[in-house]
């Protein structure tokens, strides 16, 4: 990273570049990455931004913070945008509008590998040639089409696998209902199982009125050669697909398919709303939102688009937009999208008729869901301010992290932090400590051990603007003298609980903070509490079932892992099962005479010789 630069110097550096295809990468102060853009033309491109000419609010406040930048060149304006969505991926520049992580959307994955294919939802797409459709907007969505394509073509839906479980188990009642094709009995063919599975697939993408024909046909087939049985599955199929048609919201004509996106924009943030339209139907919808911070123009939402299709297996053959999207972009886009969808796909701007009326619809629902999102921040900031001001804080606690000890005896002790941002839980922030050097139930101990190993991290992980502790008074005591050996500047506040477990109040170490009366802040706390408790313990009864299936007492002859969560159940840790005797370990359920002399021999005659050795 080179020094800052003025800037004039930015501008002569700028003015300086190559009118060639590529990607440039913009730094602050600090020489982290704010922005990354892309252009067909990176001198003319890159230069605009150093100029005197008038520039809109967020670009002119993200050019303010830029010291220096960086360009990547490529062959094809293509390769440019390839690689700019690779690199807001993984620098997630503030200014940058992106989509959420992957692993954030359900997909449904059909495991095309195997001899016989099976369905499921998964949130994370790997490449394992297995074939994914979607992302979806939710999993609920995701599951009814799978539950869907299940009934309609009779796929399992046990837990078998096929054809290892085949002539091992019978039938179900789903076989003699036609809802399942029933491959356990053996009487269907992989071929057969194949076949049906295609239609699924053609059915995932959307295409309804392709899949009623073909059952149609099928069922046609079945009926002239008095294949009555069959004629009747297949009628009951078509069924449950034309319901499905039916109760979506149609806005097109038979065998149209295609996406409406729509863009809203104001001062306080944008919403990109995108309705999926396939047999004239909508199947699914949603909607993004952008902060007030993020730059949302020509080529932002473009690499958006870009990167939201380039995650999608099936990509309709045109895309209505209800926004201007300058022409290079739009040519750009299409051609990308023809090239990994393999047929030409196209980006058109209606400006008339049910395309117009169609696109003035998708944005109105952006539009709500912007405002509901701008009221739903007003009310987040209006409780952090009534907090700030209850507690006597300096600042309003934008950043706060909340720290809860867990444990069962003193095995597994575990330390779970969240995070919450503008009043929102902030998954990506969540962490868990493991305490290993606090001996016993010392939950001062180990909040500490916890709270000194994340201010450790502070350099590449800010420190909160608060932080709230599952305790009282004599945590809040001990954190703040912690923190004072540490140099750390950051207020403390305990969640005090009642006796029925319930919140309380507040405390400070000095004094109860009553939030009883304000029943935002104590809905807020509340809900702080709960989910801190709820991770916490999670993560530790994780450790404990981890400790179950690797546990010591396994080793022991006769002791297998059954007889091990018995023990375990039954004594709360190991520590406690090393020193009971003979007679009491044999009291358990389940251990014989002869397993509680070999556990108290296992125990003992390890510490003699353990013993031994230190001698």
């Amino acid at each position: 990273m080179a020094e800052e630069k003025t800037l004039k110097e930015l501008r002569e550096k700028a003015n300086a570049l190559p009118a060639t295809p590529g990607v440039y990468i913009m730094y602050n102060s600090s020489g982290k990455i704010i922005y990354i853009g892309k252009s067909k033309a990176l001198h003319f491109r890159v230069s605009q931004y150093f100029q005197d000419n008038e520039k809109n609010v967020k670009t002119a406040r993200m050019v303010s913070e830029v010291r220096n930048f960086d360009i990547m060149l490529t062959d094809t304006e293509i390769e440019a945008l390839a690689l700019e969505n690779k690199l807001i991926k993984l620098h997630q520049p503030k200014y940058n509008i992106r989509l959420k992580d992957a692993k954030n959307y359900p997909y449904i994955k059909a495991d095309v590998c195997s001899e016989y294919p099976t369905l499921t939802v998964t949130r994370k797409r790997v490449s394992d040639g297995a074939k994914y459709f979607g992302p979806y907007s939710g999993s609920g969505i995701a599951w009814g089409i799978v539950k869907t394509a299940q009934k309609s073509f009779g796929l399992p839906t046990c837990k078998y696998r096929f054809p290892e479980n085949i002539g091992k188990v019978r039938p179900c009642l789903y076989s003699h209902i036609g809802q399942c094709c029933a491959p356990c009995s053996g009487n269907v063919s992989k071929e057969e199982y194949r076949e049906n599975f295609n239609e699924v697939l053609t059915f995932l993408k959307g295409s309804f009125s392709e899949t009623r024909d073909e059952l149609e046909k099928k069922m046609k087939y079945a009926a002239s050669n008095l294949m009555f049985e069959a004629a009747a599955i297949y009628r009951d199929r078509i069924k449950v697909i034309e319901n499905l048609w039916e109760k979506q919201k149609v806005v097109g004509a038979p065998e149209e398919e295609f996406d409406v996106l729509a863009l809203h924009t104001d001062e306080a943030c944008a919403c990109l709303a995108i309705y999926c339209v396939r047999d004239g139907a909508v199947i699914d919808s949603d909607n993004f939102i952008f902060g007030a911070e993020q730059i949302v123009d020509d080529d932002t939402v473009s690499s958006f688009i870009f990167d939201l299709y380039s995650r999608r297996e099936y990509i309709p053959k045109s895309l209505l937009l209800g926004f201007e999207l300058s022409g290079d972009n739009c040519k750009l886009l299409s051609n990308y999208l023809s090239e990994i969808s393999g047929r030409r796909i196209y980006l058109k701007r209606p400006l008339k008729g049910a395309g117009k009326k169609l696109c003035e619809m998708v944005e109105e629902n952006a539009a709500l869901h912007a405002r509901q999102y701008v009221q739903e921040n007003e009310k987040d900031s209006a409780v952090l301010i009534k907090l700030a001001t209850l507690a006597c804080l300096e600042v309003v606690p934008e950043n706060i992290e909340s720290v809860d000890i867990s444990n069962y005896g003193s095995d597994n002790i575990t330390a779970g932090l969240i995070s919450i941002v503008n009043g929102r839980f902030n998954k990506s922030g969540y962490r868990v400590y493991k305490i290993k050097g606090t001996e016993g139930q010392d939950d001062y101990g180990a909040m500490c051990e916890a709270l000194t190993r994340r201010v450790s991290h502070a350099t590449e992980n800010p420190l909160p603007d608060l932080f709230l502790l599952d305790g009282g008074k004599g945590h809040v005591l001990t954190v703040r003298e912690l923190f004072k050996t540490l140099g750390v500047n950051v207020p403390v506040l305990g969640m005090v609980k009642d006796e029925h477990h319930k919140t309380r109040t507040l405390t400070d170490g000095e004094r109860e903070i009553s939030i009883t009366r304000e029943q935002s802040v104590f809905v807020f706390i509340y809900k702080i509490q709960e989910e801190v408790h709820r991770f916490a313990i999670s993560r530790m009864k994780k450790a404990k079932e981890k400790t179950l299936k690797h546990s010591s007492l396994e080793k022991i002859s006769g002791i297998g892992q059954k007889k091990a969560i018995l023990l375990l159940s039954k004594f709360g840790n190991l520590s406690a099962i090393k020193n009971a005797e003979v007679e009491i370990l044999s009291e358990v359920k389940g251990i014989s005479r002869r397993d509680a002399e070999n556990i108290y021999s296992y125990y003992h005659n390890e510490n003699e010789k353990q013993g031994k050795i230190q001698k």
